[in-house]
Order: C-alpha cells, then structure tokens, then sequence
C-alpha cells in the first residue's frame, strides 16, 4: 500500500496513532483516557508546528505533491456546488487532465478549470499524472471563451509537474497550445484568479496560470524554468 504521508510526518502519525488507539481502547473498554489524550494532543499540536517551522525548499516541494493533499476535484466538490463539468476541445479530444466548467460560488455563477492528477494508480494513468496533452489546454481555452460571452469570471487551479512532452503531444502542437492560452488569456475581458494550489511546474502551470491575480496555497510551488 502506498504511503500516504511523508517521512518527516513520522513522528506526529505516531502520536495521532497512539491518539485513535486511545480513544478506540476508551469507546471500547469505557475507561478514561482523556487527560492521556489531552496530553498527546497538546504533544502533537507543539511538534506539528516545529516541524512545519523549519522545512527545508525540497520539504516543502513534496509538500506540495503530498498524496493526501486535496486536488482540484476536491476544491471544486467543497467550495462551489452545482458543478456542471464540459468536456473536449472540438477538435482532437477531452484531455481528462484538466477538468473545467459552470459552478456556483457564493451564489455567483463562475467557470472554474483545473488539473487534476488523480488520487490512485488507476486515475493518475487515466489523468496522466496532471501532465496536460495540447488538448487539454485547448479545451481550457474554450471555456475561458465561454465564460468571456456568457460575462462570467474564471477561477483557475493550477496542479501540475509540467506539460506532457511525449512524441504525440509535440505532433499536436503542444508548445503552439501553451502559447495560444497565454496569448488569449492576456485578451480576455472578464477576470481571472489564478491560484497554484500544489505544484505548478513549467509550461504546464502556466497554460493555466495567467491571469489578474495568481494566488498561492500554503506549501504550494511554482516554478516555470
């Protein structure tokens, strides 16, 4: 099984192990643990923040490509409701790594488009690891377009090590894909947020990543050399 958290994780999962296993022995057994989970919590909560205090630029870069950390999907399922996802870019194919279309956030119809990297094995191979074939971004494009008639703002998530660089995807145009998002993207009358909300590498990040304010989640990286 996959490991699901880092290793200088290990010492704070210990503890919240030990935590679970408490309480676990104490809606079991009905004995009292409290002041021992009391204690552990306090433990916990001390060595988090010194851990999270002092990471290094590499500790942070994995932070930002954590398994557990929450992908586009995930941000679009918690923060917006109604989400009608749009598909293809009417001319090749879908290109799943980027997923996009018309949601309600705070009561504002808005179009949000993101990457998603997939959780498990079987969805990063279908996602292709967050790596975005042309078709993807030309996708994108088309509903940022689509916002732009309907008068409707854009949210970007930007999540992804870089654009695919296979053989197909170069055939296709990927560099010529990049260049038009950023071309459109500049020209588009309605606003655009960007925000990086793991790792935003290369040319991949910034097919999506040009807008009037590019935002930054906590551990996130963005870095398009």
């Amino acid at each position: 099984m996959a490991q699901d958290h880092l290793d200088f994780e290990e010492p704070i999962v210990d503890l919240e192990t030990k935590i679970d296993e408490l309480r676990e022995l104490s809606k079991r057994d009905g004995i009292d643990f409290s002041s021992e989970i009391k204690k552990l919590s306090g433990k916990v909560n001390r060595l988090r923040k010194d851990t999270f205090s002092k990471l290094s630029p590499w500790q942070r870069t994995r932070l930002a490509r954590h398994p557990k950390r929450p992908y586009a999907l995930d941000y679009i399922s918690n923060i917006s409701s109604g989400f009608l996802e749009l598909h293809g870019d009417r001319t090749f194919a879908d290109g799943v790594s980027i997923v996009g279309g018309f949601c309600k956030l705070d009561g504002r119809t808005i179009m949000i488009i993101g990457q998603q990297k997939g959780r498990d094995t079987k969805e990063k191979i279908y996602r292709n690891f967050g790596m975005s074939h042309p078709e993807g971004y030309r996708k994108a494009l088309r509903l940022m377009k689509l916002a732009e008639k309907f008068n409707r703002p854009i949210v970007t998530l930007v999540d992804t090590p870089g654009a695919y660089p296979g053989v197909g995807a170069e055939e296709r145009g990927q560099s010529e894909a990049i260049a038009r998002n950023l071309i459109e993207m500049s020209a588009l009358k309605v606003a655009v947020v960007c925000v990086v909300i793991g790792e935003g590498g290369s040319g991949g990040a910034i097919a999506l990543g040009f807008g009037n304010k590019v935002l930054m989640m906590e551990n996130s990286v963005y870095s398009v050399i």
